[in-house]
């Protein structure tokens, strides 16, 4: 798999999915910074997946603009606010892998930009207590965002002048019974401009790429229900005449937990169905998709910092390009997983 976990398909087997490491301060009471690179990065090539090199994920700086910072501008290389799958942590995360849907908006969901964001003092409050609490927040990323990014993704050269413009909104409502609920709207436009590409059949590489989406969740205290759907248009490769051409894209997933405490101990099940129809820009040819899958797992947190996810994944995924213009793959698998969180 080029998104998600590399460890899946022939000859996977085990893989260190992250090895991260993590640099952050707060130098001026407006100015703080946040470094994160990965010891364990892997790609897709021609000949497999490859991993264990050094990469870096983020390099960003946040500048408030008033006395409390409940209006902020980020600079640098960041997540961009489009998806709550995409900004939420992998360690906040209960699912093995970002959706089809969301992902392929934003490869590894994060990219060069500035983006302005703002939420009262009590929101931002609000959200890292979501996280910290241990409710699977997304972190605090405003109750609004609006900026400008590459388009091209994290760590891959900008290869047109145009940019990609962000908006987002977000509210996390919280009910005199303490439960919290959070429903928020995003979109971005750009043009995209393809870098891997088979088919003799197209000579344009710059592409239209827009989108926008809905998120609904109602935190798990104790069940908890997560949605998303996109909707868009952007570059897509067609089997029939060997092009790739604009055409539009639908998906999303929808995810319900259970979170219980067991004395000191949490295990939180999980069902996740996921749904994508439309191409893949960052891959070959705008590989084109279909895929329909279901996963159940639990995840269980002996400690605070230490966690064991195990899943049963049911998928049925057609993905085609030039070079396979027909690839059907269906099959079930058995997933584990554990993570060290700090």
């Amino acid at each position: 798999m080029e998104q998600g976990d590399k460890s899946v398909g022939d000859g996977g087997s085990l893989l260190i999915r992250r090895a991260r490491w993590k640099f952050s301060g707060q130098v001026h009471e407006r100015v703080y910074f946040y470094i994160q690179a990965d010891l364990a990065n892997s790609v897709t090539t021609s000949s497999g997946s490859v991993g264990g090199f050094f990469q870096l994920r983020d390099a960003y700086f946040d500048l408030g603009l008033d006395k409390k910072n409940q209006l902020w501008l980020r600079s640098g290389l960041q997540k961009i606010p489009f998806g709550f799958d995409n900004m939420q942590s992998s360690q906040n995360r209960v699912a093995f892998d970002r959706s089809d849907a969301i992902n392929s908006a934003l490869w590894n969901e994060r990219d060069l930009g500035t983006i302005l964001y703002y939420a009262p003092e009590k929101i931002r409050k609000r959200y890292k207590s979501l996280v910290k609490d241990g409710l699977k927040g997304s972190g605090d990323y405003g109750v609004f965002a609006f900026g400008l990014y590459t388009g091209q993704t994290m760590n891959r050269a900008d290869l047109n002048p145009f940019f990609h413009y962000v908006a987002r909104a977000a509210y996390p409502f919280e009910f005199k019974n303490k439960q919290i609920f959070e429903a928020g709207i995003q979109a971005y436009s750009g043009i995209y401009t393809l870098e891997s590409v088979n088919t003799t059949k197209t000579s344009a590489r710059e592409f239209i790429d827009q989108r926008a989406g809905l998120t609904a969740v109602l935190y798990p205290q104790p069940f908890g229900i997560q949605a998303e759907y996109t909707i868009g248009n952007g570059p897509c490769y067609d089997p029939a005449t060997n092009k790739i051409t604009v055409q539009p894209l639908q998906g999303g997933y929808v995810q319900a937990t259970y979170k219980k405490d067991i004395a000191k101990q949490i295990i939180i099940p999980y069902v996740r169905y996921q749904y994508y129809q439309g191409g893949k820009k960052h891959e070959l040819d705008a590989r084109k998709y279909m895929v329909h899958e279901t996963e159940f797992g639990v995840e269980w947190q002996p400690y605070k910092n230490f966690e064991l996810t195990v899943a049963y994944n049911m998928s049925d995924r057609i993905f085609e390009d030039s070079k396979k213009p027909i690839n059907q793959q269906v099959g079930n698998l058995l997933r584990i997983q554990l993570q060290v969180n700090y």
